[in-house]
């Protein structure tokens, strides 16, 4: 770990993408993440239930999976000493530098993957140079591999600059099931922070583009609903039975019935059903996995309440009783124009970057926004920007991989924008990484 960061980005991205771990689960990664962290050389570290409250994660998985991801990171070698202290889910880090007097800054990048099993087609980059996903069922097929890369380095960057003031860095688990986001916003490292960077990598936008802030990220929330009947013989007596399924088809047609809204766009999708036993059996419980999403967070309100109530009336309306329980959410949160020109101009003097767009629309969901909506009401600025990459598949697909020469344009970036507003004009070398 002597080397330094960015002198390595490509080599550490792709360690990173060979041990992908899923929501809660990121034991080996918030590891790894350490091991670096601590070679860099950080004021403070901390680490799983230091760097927020356990009660406040959303998403949780169960214990048996927990468990399993627990002694997978175990058997390849991980500290046994800082993986007790992650037991149980509490993954994830947030590093701090405290450099005297000058504004508090904060970046957020987010570390876990996705349950896809990576392609191993001789034409997939990672399967063909050697590091594709080692689990079999999970995979960096959403760029958080290069989050990671940008996270370390950008700090190790400000840390050998002239950098004043102190820097937060939030190493996020649990993104993809927006689970991590609210307990690093509640925690006390996100109290009084003057300026707040978030960053994705594509998203659609080539190698050499970069957007400065994001706006109109949809505000989102991921339900899980159980529907319990009364078991009946189908043949012999239909009739003393209360039909779970019957029930859920009910609810299903309703909710995608749901009227649209004055107010602006919302959508709403039930994405996993899974129930009954048998043909000649009236099913007795059917379990839903959905979600609703709204332009803004009132409107995201607007569909969760109207999923709920079609759920419970569905049952109601079959002699069923429906339990419908909110896993995570997140609300909208968009970047502040005078953040947005800060990317922009520290962008337009980065190698590399041949377009700058100041805003777009993202269009999907983000649990970053509780992070920048924590900034934004304490009054600061947040700002959460893409930098582009020539990715040959859409994000979350077996084939996904990101062009390289990303790694160093996103450090420089981000480098640039935390001491731009830190009042600093001069920015550390790369030390030749990926020229």
């Amino acid at each position: 770990m002597a080397d330094a960061v960015r002198a390595r980005l490509a080599e550490l991205r792709r360690d990173l993408h060979r041990h992908p771990e899923p929501g809660w689960c990121e034991f080996q990664t918030t590891a790894r993440l350490v091991e670096e962290l601590r070679a860099i050389g950080v004021d403070e570290l901390a680490v799983g239930a230091d760097a927020y409250d356990p009660d406040d994660r959303m998403a949780v998985p169960s214990d048996d999976r927990l468990d399993e991801w627990y002694e997978r990171a175990l058997d390849r070698g991980t500290d046994p000493e800082l993986l007790e202290s992650l037991r149980g889910g509490t993954t994830g880090c947030v590093a701090v530098l405290d450099r005297g007097e000058g504004p508090t800054v904060g970046l957020r990048v987010d570390i876990d993957g996705l349950f896809i099993e990576e392609s191993d087609d001789a034409g997939h980059v990672p399967a063909a140079e050697g590091f594709r996903s080692e689990t079999g069922e999970t995979m960096h097929a959403c760029g958080h591999d290069t989050h990671m890369t940008w996270g370390l380095a950008t700090l190790e960057a400000v840390k050998e600059s002239d950098f004043s003031g102190r820097l937060v860095v939030f190493f996020q688990p649990a993104e993809e099931i927006s689970g991590g986001g609210a307990p690093m916003a509640k925690s006390e490292y996100a109290a009084g922070i003057d300026y707040f960077f978030a960053v994705h990598v594509g998203l659609d936008h080539p190698t050499g583009e970069v957007v400065a802030g994001i706006e109109k990220p949809l505000a989102m929330c991921h339900i899980d609903a159980e529907i319990e009947g009364t078991t009946a013989h189908a043949g012999k007596e239909p009739e003393a039975g209360a039909n779970a399924i019957h029930a859920l088809g009910t609810a299903i047609e309703s909710v995608y019935g749901i009227p649209r809204h004055s107010d602006g766009m919302t959508r709403v999708n039930v994405g996993r059903v899974e129930g009954g036993t048998a043909s000649n059996v009236i099913a007795d419980e059917v379990e839903a996995v959905a979600e609703a999403r709204g332009e803004t967070t009132e409107l995201m309100e607007y569909a969760k309440s109207e999923l709920r109530r079609r759920f419970e009336k569905a049952a109601e309306l079959h002699g069923c009783e429906a339990t419908v329980d909110v896993v995570s959410e997140s609300p909208r949160a968009d970047s502040d124009p005078e953040l947005v020109e800060t990317v922009a101009d520290a962008a337009e003097g980065v190698r590399g970057v041949d377009r700058v767009v100041p805003t777009a629309d993202f269009g999907a969901s983000e649990d970053a926004t509780f992070l920048m909506e924590r900034v934004q009401r304490d009054g600061g600025l947040a700002c959460y920007s893409i930098v582009g990459t020539d990715h040959p598949t859409s994000h979350h697909t077996a084939t996904f991989d990101v062009d390289e020469r990303s790694l160093e344009t996103g450090v420089e970036v981000l480098t640039r924008s935390i001491l731009s507003v830190a009042g600093v004009e001069s920015v550390p070398e790369l030390a030749g990484a990926n020229r």
